[in-house]
């Protein structure tokens, strides 16, 4: 089967020197063996704590980064095997901070004309124009902003000029990685309302990427949960919501906003230094002897999949 996004056992590592004097330095496995699709038309969530890898997987969907391990594909072809052009066509991005990913020197309808650029060379400066007011007024701007700077609008207007950006080529598939995490509650729903219109009108794929999964679960029909580079859950958003069948999932949901469980206990392991046998065990509170030996494989019911030992 095709699929607008698809990672087939990607795996990613960072050689980290110590020092000046380290030539050999330390290896980081930032992701592991990942194997994940994201269906056409629709959203595929991806929910873990700060450094469990997300923004590193996010990376390799776009070709920002290259994988040690594994293939990433695009509507089955290799993304290595695409040319930047096609790949600007296919795939874009919206990042975290909209500030930092829009150059502060051009002008908001520069930086969105230049996807743009690159796709169509053809196109006339005034079509390059006319095409980026009309998506601009696509996310509620005005066309006369199209002449303003970056630091002239609030955070949530940058996350639609740059929700503008990644979709005036009109790309089958965005990766938004945590797109929502810097702005204001109420602004966070006018852009995740914005994405989910965009998503609706032009039949978009997601791989939406957060911390938060309340704002995971209103985007998505299918969430993955990553702990230390590995997927240690995929389940519906329905399933994993009423059943979540691992520890370190049971944890997320019953810290969110609301819902008034406890922070889930201890930190991550380093990722220069995993511990043996399941990673989450340190903090796992049903952790037994066979989890501090031996690594889960996963366990499969249906479209439900889990990597744990004793899964609740």
């Amino acid at each position: 089967m095709t699929y607008p996004l698809e990672f087939r056992r990607v795996s990613r590592e960072f050689q980290v020197r110590k020092g000046l004097l380290d030539l050999r330095g330390m290896t980081l496995r930032a992701v592991d063996d990942v194997s994940l699709h994201v269906e056409k038309g629709e959203t595929l969530g991806l929910v873990g704590e700060s450094g469990c890898g997300k923004s590193t997987l996010a990376r390799m969907a776009v070709g920002l980064l290259a994988p040690s391990a594994g293939e990433v594909l695009i509507d089955a072809a290799p993304l290595a095997s695409l040319m930047s052009r096609e790949r600007a066509r296919r795939i874009q991005m919206v990042f975290q901070d909209p500030f930092s990913s829009l150059n502060p020197r051009l002008s908001v309808g520069t930086s969105v004309a230049e996807p743009l650029r690159m796709t169509r060379p053809e196109l006339s400066s005034a079509d390059l124009r006319e095409r980026v007011l009309a998506m601009l007024e696509k996310v509620e701007l005005r066309p006369e902003q199209a002449d303003l700077f970056p630091h002239e609008f609030s955070g949530g207007q940058r996350q639609r000029v740059a929700v503008a950006r990644a979709l005036v080529a009109d790309p089958s598939l965005v990766v938004c990685d945590e797109p929502v995490s810097a702005l204001d509650a109420s602004v966070q729903a006018q852009v995740l309302n914005l994405l989910k219109d965009m998503q609706d009108e032009r039949g978009l794929s997601y791989l939406f990427i957060s911390h938060d999964l309340s704002v995971v679960g209103f985007m998505s029909r299918q969430i993955a949960v990553m702990y230390l580079g590995h997927i240690v859950e995929l389940a519906s958003r329905d399933e994993l919501f009423s059943h979540p069948a691992h520890p370190y999932s049971r944890a997320l949901l019953a810290a969110a906003p609301g819902k008034g469980g406890t922070p889930l206990a201890g930190e991550m392991p380093s990722p220069f230094v995993p511990p043996r046998g399941c990673a989450f065990h340190p903090r796992c509170p049903i952790a037994r002897e066979l989890c501090r030996e031996k690594s889960p494989e996963e366990q499969a019911s249906g479209g439900h999949i889990v990597r744990c030992h004793f899964p609740l």
